[in-house]
């Protein structure tokens, strides 16, 4: 360990993305990635010419991007509002922050809240990883409970509990994520009384990156909870995860303080045109949802009567597929081997440690997954 690092970093593991994730490598293009989460679909060709337009009459690359955000804010700031069935003096610019994905705006949230020993983290495992790992790259202690193994409910008793006994230092921030991932269910009303509890002094971060998908959202809470903050990304149903763009809608106080802690220019001046362009063309974007609930549907019907399987309700663009316990070999190293078997006739999954994620594709996609698995978990000893 070089002797000008801090010493806890030696202990530390660098998020590594999943294999598919941004390679280069050629093979890849001879999977079926239903990995990451993201939109099986590219963007239209016509909103990649208007993009190409933009980039090649409107962009000059030697001057720095918009740094204020301003225009992208008032255009987050209308969907925000009319997907919440508000007003249009609902939410405004005021109340939003942009960042690079939504990754930088959490680095920013722990910065504002917790740095310096003032504060730890409280999650509810299992849920995106993010969170933890970026907490512990600050020094900030992370809590962690369980949740029920059926419905994925947060334990509750022990996050009060937590939050109770957690002193030195407190707990300030509580993430969720509502859809969670990867169970993929959304907050229960018990969950939600919970965190309306919460006092004014625990910031909670409700994570909606899955929204388009559920059409479950929190926002129309946020006057009423300003300790309450909303994430959202253009990266999942948006279609633009390659431009790495998120926002943050909350009280307009404590949006302003995010900003303080932003770094310049922190999104380049294509992904802001490229958001833009998407928020303009969201009918045409969005379009794609109800196929890829369809399918979703599709996959579940098919798995779920499956003796080995168990598979619950989704409100995500990916299901949560666990295994039953057998007396043959663990269920770690059977998802294990069913994921490697995966792999290796062409689908990329994610495996965690209680089950396999795996993103609905398209239906050629899904089709393949689905012969595939059914003839993987054929060779399982149930």
């Amino acid at each position: 360990m070089l002797p000008f690092i801090r010493s806890d970093l030696a202990q530390f593991t660098a998020y590594k993305p999943h294999p598919s994730s941004g390679t280069a490598e050629p093979v890849c293009t001879l999977f079926d990635r239903l990995d990451t989460n993201e939109s099986p679909y590219d963007l239209p060709p016509e909103i990649k010419e208007k993009l190409a337009w933009t980039f090649q009459q409107v962009i000059e690359s030697n001057r720095y991007p918009d740094g204020g955000h301003e225009t992208l804010k008032e255009a987050i700031a209308e969907y925000v509002n009319e997907s919440a069935n508000l007003s249009s003096s609902g939410f405004t610019a005021a109340n939003i922050s942009v960042g690079n994905g939504s990754d930088e705006l959490i680095r920013s949230l722990l910065i504002v809240t917790c740095l310096g020993g003032e504060g730890s983290i409280l999650v509810a495992n299992p849920t995106f990883s993010m969170y933890g790992i970026l907490a512990q790259t600050l020094g900030i202690p992370v809590v962690s409970v369980g949740r029920n193994e059926s419905n994925f409910e947060i334990d509750l008793k022990a996050a009060q509990s937590a939050i109770e006994q957690t002193s030195n230092p407190p707990i300030r921030v509580v993430f969720v994520v509502h859809p969670n991932s990867p169970t993929a269910n959304c907050l229960t009303a018990a969950e939600l009384a919970w965190l309306k509890s919460l006092p004014e002094e625990i910031l909670v971060v409700i994570d909606e990156a899955y929204f388009e998908f559920s059409q479950t959202t929190l926002v129309g809470e946020l006057p009423q909870h300003p300790n309450w903050v909303v994430l959202r990304t253009f990266s999942k149903a948006f279609r633009l995860a390659a431009m790495r763009v998120g926002y943050c809608v909350g009280n307009a106080d404590a949006i302003a303080i995010l900003e303080k802690v932003r770094l310049p220019y922190n999104l380049p001046s294509f992904s802001l045109a490229a958001a833009l362009v998407a928020l303009q063309n969201r009918q045409l974007l969005l379009s794609s949802i109800p196929q890829t609930l369809s399918e979703r549907s599709k996959l579940i019907s098919a798995l779920s009567p499956h003796p080995a399987l168990e598979i619950t309700a989704s409100d995500t663009n990916f299901i949560y597929l666990r295994l039953q316990p057998n007396t043959y070999q663990p269920v770690d190293a059977a998802l294990k081997s069913l994921n490697q078997k995966l792999r290796n006739e062409g689908t990329l999954v994610r495996l965690l440690p209680g089950g396999l994620r795996i993103t609905v594709g398209t239906p050629e996609e899904n089709t393949r997954t689905l012969t595939r698995l059914q003839a993987a978990l054929a060779n399982l000893e149930y």
